[in-house]
């Protein structure tokens, strides 16, 4: 059974540089913590899956987010990823109806709608970089390559796939990037686009069972490569109950004890993982004890 992972490759020649990934079962995963409608899990599975190369771009222990605010019905789209390969994310609303083009295929950028693309990059100083860029189209994989073009000035070209099965859950869902190093030639240029123009679906590749070593064999015919590195890849979140705890005391006591006394218990979900956490009376009493002794 093939399994999520991410790639990383450099041709021998020092001109291209090329991730490949496949994130079906990350993508599975977000489908099925939050429910998500085929439309709102093809824009999502795209953008988890973007995020999983930018974040593999990143050195180690840095983060990155992507945020997609567009005005179509699905709002806003956040991730988070790591250079481990761990990703998280959510859509704001989806539940969203089904929205075909007039290729019969599943409408992500009407979904969208227009906007903006922002990257924010933790790299271990007080500000994070941040980068942003208008929607120029809503499918996500061309809003991507507009951003690495135009905010990190490196000629790029991204491939993103979803494919939602009949029963709602992702068949197939990967992506690739191919950047253009200083110094590329016309000829290694040429040779790049030839080859980019055979790709006519990762999504595709990935159900036939293709690896993302065996797509950047694709993406890179012609050239001779080395692995950088390689990564397992997977939906993770970081919210645990103590973290849960400690955002539920920022409403303040007096609110708590409000809900408590409506409600009986405090009750909040992760937005990224949509995993819901229930406190009783006495779990807010303990949470905040500790958190005037903390203070």
């Amino acid at each position: 059974m093939t399994q999520d992972y991410i790639i990383r490759a450099m041709t021998t020649n020092k001109e291209l540089r090329a991730v490949a990934v496949r994130s079906t079962d990350a993508v599975n995963h977000a489908q099925q913590a939050h429910q998500t409608t085929p439309v709102a899990t093809a824009a999502l599975g795209r953008a988890l899956t973007g995020g999983l190369i930018v974040g593999n771009l990143v050195k180690s222990g840095m983060e990155i987010s992507l945020d997609i605010m567009g005005d179509g019905p699905l709002k806003r789209i956040i991730v988070n990823a790591n250079y481990k390969g761990e990703v998280r994310g959510y859509v704001s609303n989806p539940n969203i109806d089904f929205i075909k083009n007039e290729a019969g295929k599943l409408d992500v950028a009407q979904a969208v709608g227009k906007g903006y693309l922002t990257i924010k990059k933790d790299l271990g100083i007080k500000e994070p970089y941040t980068g942003s860029v208008p929607l120029i189209s809503g499918e996500i994989a061309e809003d991507l390559t507009y951003y690495f073009t135009k905010s990190e000035q490196t000629p790029s070209a991204v491939g993103l796939g979803v494919l939602v099965d009949t029963d709602l859950s992702v068949k197939a869902a990967g992506g690739f990037l191919v950047q253009l190093l200083p110094d590329a030639s016309e000829e290694t240029i040429s040779r790049l686009e030839e080859n980019l123009a055979e790709i006519k679906s990762i999504s595709a590749l990935i159900e036939k069972g293709l690896t993302p070593v065996e797509i950047l064999e694709k993406l890179l015919d012609g050239f001779e490569f080395r692995v950088l590195e390689q990564a397992d890849v997977k939906f993770k979140c970081k919210c645990n109950r103590d973290r849960i705890a400690a955002l539920a005391t920022s409403l303040g006591e007096d609110e708590i004890r409000d809900i408590l006394e409506e409600q009986g218990k405090i009750e909040i979900r992760c937005h990224f993982c949509n995993q819901s956490y229930q406190f009783d009376e006495e779990d807010i009493e303990e949470i905040l004890a500790k958190s005037k002794e903390d203070n």
